[in-house]
């Protein structure tokens, strides 16, 4: 499809105003003009993250274009139209990645849930063959957010003993599998004995039922009581004072989300009990500079393709107000287990 043949309008899901779930409605907005140094990209699958609720309330810790606007942070679908500045075109780092009309590619940015999305050329990545757009979709940001953590938060090693909070999520299902690759023990939290089984399927070796077991009274005495190498933590409010006890002298813990509420405030000299390092990280830094980026995505994806990294999908939700708005319900009630996509195309 040629930029010309383009239509005008397009079907988006998104917001009109900053709100509650009933905020999230069917929008017909104008099919976005990419920039000089933007790609345009025809979307078939839309991920689904916990940053799409601050998205929709308007409670997110950055500027974000205002409504109206479709909602979605990330996607993979077709290459319609490449930038067309030259200082671009000739940058070996665009030129690296080889983009071509027609391409499958994965892309972040704003504004997924729409069938056509644009970005600069920095937020896209080529997916390879033998991997889908639906898994291309599915491990943009959490197998990237998984796979930066463990290596450059806290580096996983062969025979490690890794807490991972909670497990069953998309995100806790990638670093389930990413850190038992690397030889590591991985001991996880979740809510039920059918969400335990699923995460054991993905690589963890222990999991705990946080609503039926002390979790820590469980993870001292599978570690002979000195406690975990690192916790990868994305409750925040709820585990922290149990997660000094968990950590083992001179461990890591690497907060990446406060699904629970955000931290209270806290004396640093807490740490220094058994020289704790703590660290509060997002992955997105490493996909500031583009030659860091592609390393990164390119990895990711190559993980995708030789069956290390298995996406599993907890569900395809429809392009509709409604979906959408189900999608978050079931993200945040914490009845999904791996990754949820809207289905665009």
């Amino acid at each position: 499809m040629s930029p010309n043949s383009l239509p005008s309008t397009m079907r988006a899901v998104g917001i009109n105003k900053y709100g509650d779930l009933d905020a999230i409605e069917e929008l017909a907005l104008p099919v976005p003009k990419p920039g000089p140094n933007e790609i345009l990209v025809k979307v078939e699958y839309g991920g689904v993250n916990w940053l799409d609720t601050g998205f929709r309330s308007g409670n997110v810790p950055f500027p974000v274009p205002p409504p109206p606007k479709p909602l979605g942070g990330e996607a993979a679908g077709t290459i319609v139209a490449l930038p067309t500045d030259e200082g671009v075109l000739s940058n070996d780092d665009y030129r690296a990645r080889g983009f071509r009309v027609g391409d499958k590619v994965a892309v972040w940015g704003n504004g997924a849930f729409a069938e056509y999305m644009s970005a600069p050329w920095t937020n896209v990545f080529s997916i390879p063959d033998g991997v889908s757009t639906r898994d291309g979709a599915a491990a943009m940001l959490q197998g990237f957010s998984a796979l930066v953590l463990m290596t450059e938060a806290y580096n996983v090693q062969a025979g490690d003993r890794v807490l991972v909070h909670t497990v069953a999520g998309g995100m806790g299902l990638c670093f389930a599998q990413l850190i038992a690759a690397r030889g590591a023990t991985v001991i996880g939290t979740t809510s039920t004995p059918e969400k335990a089984e699923i995460a054991k399927a993905h690589g963890a070796t222990h999991v705990i039922l946080y609503k039926q077991e002390d979790v820590v009274e469980r993870v001292l005495e599978l570690t002979d009581g000195k406690g975990v190498d690192a916790i990868f933590d994305a409750v925040g409010k709820d585990t922290f004072e149990s997660d000094l006890k968990m950590i083992r002298k001179r461990g890591t813990i690497v907060a990446y989300g406060a699904t629970s509420g955000p931290l209270p405030p806290f004396e640093l000299r807490r740490f220094m009990e058994k020289n704790v390092k703590f660290t509060y990280a997002t992955a997105m830094i490493y996909a500031e500079d583009p030659k860091e980026a592609r390393k990164w995505f390119d990895e990711v994806f190559r993980l995708v393709a030789n069956g290390t990294l298995k996406m599993r999908i907890h569900k395809e939700y429809p392009f509709t107000a409604e979906g959408v708005q189900q999608s978050q319900k079931d993200m945040v009630n914490g009845t999904s287990v791996g990754k949820l996509l809207i289905k665009i195309a």
